[in-house]
């Protein structure tokens, strides 16, 4: 796991090595290969994530095509480390030709998805609450709710909590852009709470530092 202290510049030791911050990381670098593909980008200062990773891992440019190559790259990342099915990177494809089709487009795009999964996973754990607190050895059951709860946020509208169902007409705006599935959203929920849970606490951290 020694490139991921190269590519994500912290200390791979690693509890973190395959945590939920280098898969959010790879998550970023697919987006911008993709783009880069779709659109035709061919400056990589434009797509700071993709930039280090092609560099870092010295990702050759396919066909002279930025995007080419290091989506495929970080495909097999994303597979081979944190078992991530077709069906994540089909929908994130279909989401990138229907929404950038030129440049002017890209960073409008980057900034929805970033405010959609900030939103997503905020409002998650705030309806979820306890129940994300099971062990990690509940996995079907922590599925099912994580599947249960993103249904109701797409057809529940009895939310009680004025900010809740203004979150949830928010992530609602935001997906019918985005046009991932729920199906997507539970996938890519359920990862992230799943990679947090194998995550040290802080305040364990700052134990064993004593």
């Amino acid at each position: 796991m020694g490139f991921f202290s190269k590519l994500f510049g912290k200390k791979a030791d690693n509890d973190k090595a395959n945590g939920m911050e280098n898969y959010m990381q790879l998550v970023r670098v697919y987006f911008q290969a993709s783009i880069a593909a779709n659109v035709g980008i061919a400056n990589l200062a434009m797509l700071p994530d993709l930039r280090v990773f092609k560099s870092t891992l010295h990702v050759p440019t396919v066909n002279n095509k930025l995007g080419v190559g290091e989506k495929s790259a970080c495909r097999k990342m994303l597979r081979d480390i944190y078992g991530v099915d077709d069906n994540f990177f089909k929908e994130v494809d279909a989401s990138i030709r229907k929404n950038c089709r030129k440049l002017q487009d890209v960073q409008v795009y980057l900034i929805q998805f970033q405010n959609f999964t900030q939103d997503i996973m905020m409002l998650m754990g705030n309806l979820m609450k306890f129940k994300l607190r099971l062990p990690s050895f509940f996995k079907n059951a922590i599925y099912k709710m994580t599947e249960k709860t993103v249904a109701d946020i797409f057809t529940k509208n009895d939310y009680s909590d004025a900010a809740v169902m203004k979150a949830v007409v928010a992530i609602r705006q935001y997906d019918q852009r985005l046009g991932f599935s729920q199906k997507w959203i539970t996938d890519f929920v359920f990862q992230v709470v799943m990679l947090a849970k194998k995550e040290p606490k802080a305040g364990a951290d700052d134990g064993q530092k004593k």
